[in-house]
């Protein structure tokens, strides 16, 4: 699998990475091995995950995710070659949650010994903290990575005015910054005024920040559980419109063109889009896992990507729609 660098950082990840929120949860250890087996056999070496994974599973308090993958990196001896990711900032059992210098240094250590590491690759802001000072908050990530505890940083769950105003106070102290940002993102565009609670989509703003400033973008719930190609899988509300039946239309007509399934191509747009946004998989079935791996062999022409990126565009001609 090939290998992307994390915005100006010397952390390269494979250009697929494995969502974990219920890896040791949900899915016991046996499974979950197995998983991360498949998923490390095929050049997958980026896997993500958050202290509070899966806090709200019955039975479960946190940290269930992280220890897992603990675990299975002891176990495989592999953790030189896998590139860790983790957050902090919601709260769960025995933490209060925030961006408090604090609350940074107490949840890495946590974090590390779930993990049984001794450094994570990227730690993220998993939301935002507006009663802590962004001085605090970015001082404290970057005596990490000074400490060598933590690689990089990121934000996921952000603002973008909020990632700017933090790499702007960075950069008067000559702290480290944010590098890579992970939010929601897939194919079809959320209606105007779509709420996601403390989730917050990649914007085109995002994108243009992004590009000028070298940070890398990170997708997730980029398949909407299954809601693309399941019939028991209702498309969630935030996406139900006109706009979005003229793109699943693109969609399978693409699909159909390239002899793909609907979720590949959305992995294939997402790594050939500018720019590029590395897609976060969370099969739990390995022929979901493969599916999502075998998308790395599909390739779309110019006239495709064009024909993704407009349609539900209201400018732009529909004739590909009419019936012959």
């Amino acid at each position: 699998m090939e290998k992307v660098r994390i915005g100006n950082t010397n952390v390269e990840v494979s250009t697929l990475c494995m969502g974990t929120d219920l890896i040791g949860s949900k899915h016991d250890a046996e499974k979950s091995f197995t998983l991360f087996d498949f998923f490390y056999e095929k050049g997958g070496t980026f896997i993500d995950t958050a202290n509070f994974y899966a806090s709200w599973y019955p039975g479960c308090v946190g940290g269930e995710s992280e220890t897992t993958i603990g675990n299975w990196m002891k176990s495989r001896g592999n953790r030189e070659d896998i590139v860790i990711s983790s957050k902090l900032a919601f709260d769960y059992p025995g933490c209060d949650g925030g961006l408090t210098a604090a609350e940074i240094e107490r949840e890495c250590e946590k974090s590390l010994k779930r993990l049984q590491t001794d450094y994570l690759d990227i730690f993220y802001a998993h939301r935002d903290d507006f009663d802590t000072p962004l001085e605090e908050t970015m001082e404290a990530f970057d005596r990490l990575i000074k400490a060598g505890k933590v690689r990089a940083i990121g934000a996921s769950n952000l603002w973008l005015w909020r990632i700017a105003e933090a790499n702007a106070v960075s950069a008067h102290h000559n702290w480290s910054s944010y590098s890579v940002v992970e939010q929601r993102y897939t194919y079809l565009r959320p209606r105007h005024g779509a709420d996601f609670g403390p989730q917050i989509c990649i914007s085109e703003d995002m994108k243009r920040y992004a590009s000028h400033h070298t940070i890398t973008l990170i997708g997730y719930s980029i398949l909407l559980q299954g809601a693309y190609t399941r019939d028991d899988k209702p498309m969630p509300a935030q996406f139900v419109g006109p706009e979005s039946n003229e793109r699943l239309a693109a969609l399978r007509s693409v699909a159909q063109e390239v002899g793909a399934t609907p979720n590949q191509v959305i992995i294939a747009w997402m790594r050939q889009s500018t720019p590029f946004i590395l897609p976060i998989i969370a099969g739990y079935k390995i022929e979901h896992l493969a599916e999502n791996i075998d998308a790395l062999h599909v390739r779309l022409s110019d006239e495709q990507m064009e024909l993704l990126n407009n349609a539900g565009n209201p400018d732009v001609k529909k004739a590909w729609l009419q019936p012959e």
